[in-house]
């Protein structure tokens, strides 16, 4: 190869030197660069409910850790633009592998709430069929998933299903080793993957400048021979198009996409993390104003889409998903104690079986 040629490769992979953004955080239109055509008006009144039904689950679910009915929850208030937009350049056929972080996006994939915070609520498997779903267990051990998501890729591929998978990734996962590992795995294979990487600036406590030094992380993947590219992760419009066209690459055949969305946490970590101890109140206020529900509603309004009684069909819509939610997860789950044994080993092992029968007669002895 050339080095003309090796430099178009090279150039070909690399991200936009400034993130994509079809939308300012005033709701008004900004010029994004050539090569990302817009969402049609259809998908953004969807993504806008979508966003608003997802606001609402979240704030319901973090309420429902202060009652004790989670036994954590991971916000991800302020990413509903990453999240919703995850979800909607997926089709029916294509697989996510969420972290834990994600549960907005599976809600919005269609899998059912109550199923969804199964395993925040301490419960011992992910609470939903991913077979049915195609949405894999969310993920806790960092980046992990990045490698079972290529496997996923190929496996489809050999299979001859036109499927593409998406892996959702933190900023902080970006440091693991397994991050590095599958982006590597995936361009050898040529993988249909995309790589979706939500920089919300802070792995727990540990700021992004603590992180790398890489002038964003997008430009991670040029090194595999990924083709990278950035956002900006609250401009929902920019970040639909972008992801839509990534998925579109992998589709047809042209390999692995990182897509890194500049975002933020508003929250703390999860409802045992007290944020104020690293992070400063005016940095939140600044991002507040970029609010990515507030933008798209404003960029909607502002063209003739969405109006108040549109806005006001959504925020109901809101709140009787909230109150169903409730309501199904105020009830106590019936629960069998002997399934702590089940799926331990194929066969039970006589330790097993031991451990099984003592916790049986204990039990007898309490009812007696």
């Amino acid at each position: 190869m050339s080095v003309r040629t090796e430099r178009q490769v090279a150039d070909g992979l690399l991200p936009s030197p400034v993130p994509v953004r079809f939308v300012a955080e005033d709701g008004t239109t900004v010029e994004p660069p050539a090569g990302y055509p817009a969402p049609e008006d259809e998908r953004l009144l969807d993504a806008y409910h979508r966003m608003v039904v997802g606001r609402r689950f979240d704030r319901q679910a973090t309420a429902l850790t202060k009652q004790g009915r989670l036994a954590v929850y991971p916000s991800s208030r302020g990413q509903e633009a990453c999240q919703i937009a995850g979800v909607l350049a997926l089709g029916e056929d294509d697989w996510l592998f969420p972290t834990y972080r994600d549960s907005v996006a599976l809600v919005a994939r269609g899998v059912d709430p109550v199923e969804v915070l199964t395993l925040l609520r301490g419960d011992w498997h992910c609470g939903y069929d991913p077979a049915a779903t195609r949405v894999a267990p969310q993920c806790t051990p960092l980046a992990t998933q990045t490698v079972h998501a290529v496997g996923m890729a190929e496996a489809l591929r050999r299979k001859g299903e036109n499927a593409v998978v998406m892996a959702f990734i933190g900023d902080g996962g970006t440091s693991e080793g397994d991050f590095h590992e599958a982006l590597n795995y995936a361009a050898v294979l040529n993988a249909p993957v995309v790589f979706f990487v939500q920089n919300n600036k802070y792995a727990i406590s540990v700021p992004l400048a603590k992180q790398t030094a890489a002038p964003a992380l997008a430009y991670k993947g040029v090194g595999y021979g990924v083709r990278s590219e950035q956002v900006d992760g609250n401009d929902v419009v920019a970040t639909l198009a972008v992801l839509t066209a990534a998925v579109e690459n992998a589709r047809t055949g042209n390999g692995p996409f990182l897509v890194e969305a500049h975002t933020y946490r508003m929250d703390a970590h999860t409802n045992a993390d007290d944020a104020t101890r690293y992070r400063q109140a005016e940095e939140v206020e600044k991002w507040e104003a970029a609010d990515p529900l507030a933008r798209l509603e404003t960029y909607l309004r502002g063209r003739g889409l969405l109006d108040d009684r549109g806005v006001a069909a959504a925020s109901e819509a809101a709140e009787d998903f909230a109150a169903r939610l409730r309501d199904a997860m105020n009830a106590d789950a019936e629960t069998d104690p002997f399934e702590m044994f089940d799926h331990v080993f194929a066969a039970p092992t006589p330790q097993l079986r031991e451990q099984r029968d003592l916790l049986a007669s204990e039990l007898n002895a309490r009812e007696a």
